[in-house]
């Protein structure tokens, strides 16, 4: 059996500046895997460490910064056995229907995949919808808002927590899934699994190799992080005359 784990390369927001009419810089930050695609890896490792014969295959699609050897064994000492990346300038910024129809076509590639699953969002964009086209595009199964996952006689058996109640249901294979960020705490790697990491095999598929372009359909037009909002702070003193002015002073705001 095997299963893929998508996931994507982020910038660390902590480290991220802001020029001129609130540009963003990342000319300095450093690149790690998204905060959400981090639990849906450690969900599947879970999964495959309980199957006699699984292959976990973890997937993702960007520039250059997939080849990072640090990043890669990052993944790799996370419980997958294999990592595959596509590479090509175009997909560092791509729109979600273009790396979904890449990722789509990476599994395709892989063959004999019966699950897929994505965090429910990437860490910098969040537009919560590459799983979902992933899913469509090869014409699966698929859900999202995944709250827990387990394998049961050759079944999916998910749960959703919905805004009133908790849905419980069994989804044949193969199947595309979108999992909550609350699904499982990540685990930290050892430096035993790390080691192990850089032994384990790495693919690097160009762009060309796939049955896409990877064109963007969308153009962001700009970018800006909004301006700080300027704050009153009135300090008014703990006894009768300060609470009066700080009534007076809210009968004003209302």
């Amino acid at each position: 059996m095997k299963i893929v784990a998508c996931y994507k390369l982020v910038p660390d927001e902590n480290q991220i500046s802001f020029k001129q009419q609130g540009m963003p810089d990342l000319s300095a930050c450093e690149w790690q895997i998204g905060q959400y695609d981090l639990c849906a890896i450690e969900a599947v490792a879970r999964i495959a460490e309980k199957q006699d014969d699984c292959q976990l295959i973890a997937l993702t699609a960007g520039a250059d910064i997939v080849e990072n050897s640090k990043l890669k064994k990052s993944v790799l000492s996370r419980g997958p056995h294999e990592m595959v990346a596509v590479k090509d300038e175009k997909l560092g910024f791509a729109d979600s229907y273009a790396v979904a129809k890449v990722l789509a076509e990476a599994v395709e590639s892989i063959g004999d995949v019966s699950l897929v699953v994505f965090g429910e969002g990437s860490g910098d964009v969040y537009a919560q919808q590459v799983g979902n086209l992933t899913g469509a595009l090869l014409g699966w199964n698929t859900l999202n808002a995944v709250s827990s996952l387990e394998l049961v006689d050759g079944e999916l058996v998910v749960e959703r927590n919905l805004e009133d109640c908790t849905e419980t249901l069994k989804v044949a294979l193969p199947a595309a899934v979108s999992v909550t960020s609350n699904i499982c705490l990540p685990r930290l790697a050892s430096m035993k699994e790390i080691l192990k990491a850089g032994k384990k095999p790495s693919t690097i598929k160009a762009l060309d190799e796939l049955n896409t372009d990877g064109v963007s359909r969308v153009e962001t037009v700009s970018l800006a992080a909004k301006s700080k909002a300027q704050r009153d702070c009135t300090v008014v003193a703990a006894d009768d005359e300060g609470l009066e002015r700080l009534a007076a002073e809210i009968r004003k705001m209302i």
